[in-house]
């Protein structure tokens, strides 16, 4: 195909379940507060979606600093799922997210499948919560600390709890510590998950040599930015092949062109992270590069570059 500019505005919009996003451009959990922290660097309203911080049934206080470290072509962090809890977040944060201009998304987070399921019921008649996003990656107290997402019958289990209860369509983010995020990915389709997003954080750690001991007080941490964007990309491109639901790609997406690849490779959507830290604009930025590379290509929607990776 010739790159040859069209006259025609793309069509960028994106289907979840029964949700229309106006185009493919979300902020990844973790990384954009609960949005008003950004209201002055950017246009909240041209945002895809704006997915908010983990939020839990009772408030959580993180873990102790230090716990954020950079390290080469990325952060680690071990921030420890910090949030101030459901009932403030419904009486303090939605107001502001009800008139911010785009969809809002919420995370959610818990340490047993009831936590999900309590907290899937809540946010079911939420006005302004059009999506939840199930975080898999937390431990389960019932399992001895297993992350949810370390097995796929743990993470179905959660997934069928919160479709119980969800008035919304429902979200996996999975982890990518497994040993075959394709399994997992298909475990959480058959649940009946509406899409899935990954992936998560890898375990990382890193150590100060003078004194010896972890940078981070937790010791290891969650490791995001371009480093790890090899392996997401990877991990996208599988689980797009493995299931027919759409596939939301994260991980060290910081350009039109980063985001492009997860496209290529099966993305539906994706979602800009640790780049929000060090470049506010990122996210519209890559709006604008998308939409530009359409035209360039002359491809009139992006449901049509969606997994149109060539092989070789």
């Amino acid at each position: 195909m010739t790159a040859q500019a069209s006259t025609t505005t793309p069509d960028l919009r994106v289907h979840i379940g029964n949700l229309v996003l106006t185009n493919p451009v979300m902020t990844a959990s973790g990384t954009f507060g609960y949005g008003a922290e950004f209201a002055g660097l950017l246009d909240l309203s041209r945002l895809g979606a704006l997915i908010v911080k983990g939020i839990s049934l009772a408030p959580r206080a993180g873990n102790p600093p230090p716990r954020i470290v950079e390290t080469a072509c990325g952060m680690l962090n071990a921030i420890g799922l910090e949030n101030v809890g459901l009932e403030r977040f419904l009486s303090e944060k939605m107001p502001y997210l009800r008139q911010c201009g785009t969809r809002v998304i919420v995370n959610i987070l818990g340490d047993t499948v009831d936590e999900y399921a309590q907290l899937a019921d809540r946010f079911a008649t939420v006005q302004g919560v059009e999506a939840l996003e199930v975080n898999i990656s937390c431990p389960n107290v019932d399992k001895g600390g297993v992350a949810f997402g370390a097995e796929p019958d743990m993470a179905a289990s959660v997934v069928r709890a919160v479709k119980q209860y969800a008035g919304q369509p429902v979200i996996v983010k999975l982890s990518p510590n497994v040993t075959d995020i394709a399994l997992m990915a298909r475990a959480v389709e058959e649940a009946g998950a509406d899409a899935i997003s990954l992936i998560n954080t890898l375990i990382g750690m890193a150590i100060d040599i003078h004194s010896r001991r972890p940078k981070l007080a937790n010791r290891t941490g969650g490791l995001s930015g371009p480093a790890v964007k090899p392996v997401a990309l990877r991990m996208v491109w599988q689980a797009a092949q493995a299931v027919r639901i759409p596939v939301i790609g994260i991980g060290g997406i910081a350009t039109a062109e980063d985001a492009l690849e997860f496209i290529l490779a099966g993305a539906s959507a994706v979602q800009v992270g640790t780049a929000n830290f060090y470049n506010p604009q990122a996210a519209m930025e890559i709006i604008d590069g998308i939409s530009a590379y359409l035209s360039r290509y002359q491809e009139s929607s992006l449901a049509a570059l969606v997994g149109s990776l060539r092989h070789v």
